[in-house]
């Protein structure tokens, strides 16, 4: 990474002093918020727009926060991996670790006040956010706890209040949605954008297309961000797409190619990507990242890549490994503060399982709730639980209702 060179502060004369001496009057871990200036790893590559600035201001603060922050993401889906495996975790699970950079980075230029919908690679979004580990957890084991209730398990994670919405299994529908959620800014004037994310197995899908060409006719502000990690599930994405080029994708919108394994060239560029989406309507932003687990848990990942191309960009790209060598360039905290903050996110992350695990099952009758919106239907209870009928338009009463269901005794009507 080419980076900027600062005045250390620290002094060459404690190499002369006894090592306890040396340790001794070491400075603690650095919360400074004073301005650090740090250039991207890569110039942008851009289509119909000029490129930002490759010279990012950051801090201190910033860039340890992005430390805690990608090394607790990338335990979290560590952690889940093995409660799958143990089944603990079940039905489809997909996991995030190697795309850290994207989910801080993007956090970092925007507000809670800024619309975020994604694809089921979502767990780290959702944390992101200020979704905590115990939600997620709960969630994952599908237990009352849970940012869905237990209900939606690894795919639908959702924090409104956040402006999270979701977490959605169906490739690429969430680009429309995202799409309807930057209308409702306009229609708000509220100043906030929204961003729209997917991969580039989803790029090529037609509902993209014909969301962007009416975001683009009502200049609406939504970034769509295709987080290219290179393989649709096991299809290479040089297999999949004629020009996988997907930044230029939108032809008429502008967009942007992105190292997406740099957390401050992430930030850069959805700084970028909002003031343009203000002013100017939609934009795309595509982030070269690389996922290390395969599609979903049901995939190895090693059938249709090598073992070397995997640990080849651990190695070189890693998006965290690379603020760890910003932070010992600056001198902003020893090895051993690092390695600290690591085993604390461990302990954090074991706590959080141990706190999920004691949470119980949704009820039964659960499986029917969240179903009609209210007023929309009838609730036939049957002791234990109760189950939702859209009978809105059906001409049955309250008598007619209890003859087709004579096992079940009527609840009450809402229609």
């Amino acid at each position: 990474m080419a980076l900027s060179h600062l005045k250390s502060s620290a002094s060459g004369s404690n190499f002369l002093k006894p090592l306890a001496t040396a340790f001794s009057l070491r400075r603690p871990i650095s919360t400074s918020t004073d301005p650090l200036t740090i250039e991207t790893s890569i110039p942008f590559t851009t289509h119909r727009c000029d490129p930002p600035s490759r010279t990012v201001d950051t801090s201190p603060q910033e860039l340890l926060s992005f430390f805690r922050d990608m090394a607790t993401m990338r335990r979290m889906e560590i952690a889940a991996d093995s409660l799958y495996k143990a089944k603990l975790i079940r039905g489809f699970c997909h996991l995030y670790d190697g795309q850290e950079a994207v989910a801080v980075g993007m956090e970092a230029a925007i507000t809670k006040n800024d619309s975020i919908i994604t694809a089921y690679r979502d767990h780290c979004t959702f944390l992101g956010r200020g979704g905590t580990l115990l939600e997620i957890f709960s969630e994952l084991m599908g237990r009352q706890g849970g940012c869905s209730s237990g209900k939606g398990g690894s795919m639908h994670f959702y924090k409104k209040n956040s402006g999270f919405y979701g977490g959605h299994g169906i490739v690429g529908a969430q680009v429309p949605l995202g799409c309807g959620l930057a209308f409702a800014h306009k229609y708000n004037k509220d100043d906030a954008v929204a961003f729209a994310l997917y991969g580039d197995g989803a790029a090529n899908q037609g509902q993209l297309f014909e969301a962007l060409n009416i975001s683009a006719l009502w200049d609406l502000p939504i970034i769509l961000v295709c987080e290219n990690n290179h393989y649709g599930m096991g299809t290479a994405e040089w297999r999949a797409a004629k020009s996988p080029a997907y930044y230029k994708r939108g032809d008429y919108v502008p967009g942007l190619k992105v190292d997406g394994m740099d957390a401050l060239a992430v930030k850069q560029a959805c700084k970028f990507a909002k003031e343009h989406a203000l002013k100017s309507g939609p934009i795309i932003l595509e982030m070269d990242t690389y996922r290390y687990h395969g599609h979903s848990m049901s995939d190895p990942g090693s059938t249709y890549r090598t073992r070397d191309e995997i640990s080849g960009v651990r190695q070189e790209r890693d998006p965290i490994e690379r603020i760890r060598k910003l932070i010992a360039i600056h001198d902003l905290a020893t090895e051993k503060e690092l390695k600290d903050i690591e085993k604390e996110v461990r302990k954090q992350v074991d706590e959080a399982i141990a706190q999920a695990k004691e949470s119980p099952m949704p009820e039964p009758s659960e499986l029917f709730t969240n179903v009609y919106a209210k007023g929309m239907g009838v609730e036939i209870a049957d002791g234990d639980g109760f189950m939702v009928l859209n009978c809105r338009h059906m001409e049955l009463t309250g008598k007619k209702l209890e003859l087709c269901f004579p096992e079940l005794k009527l609840g009450r009507e809402l229609f």
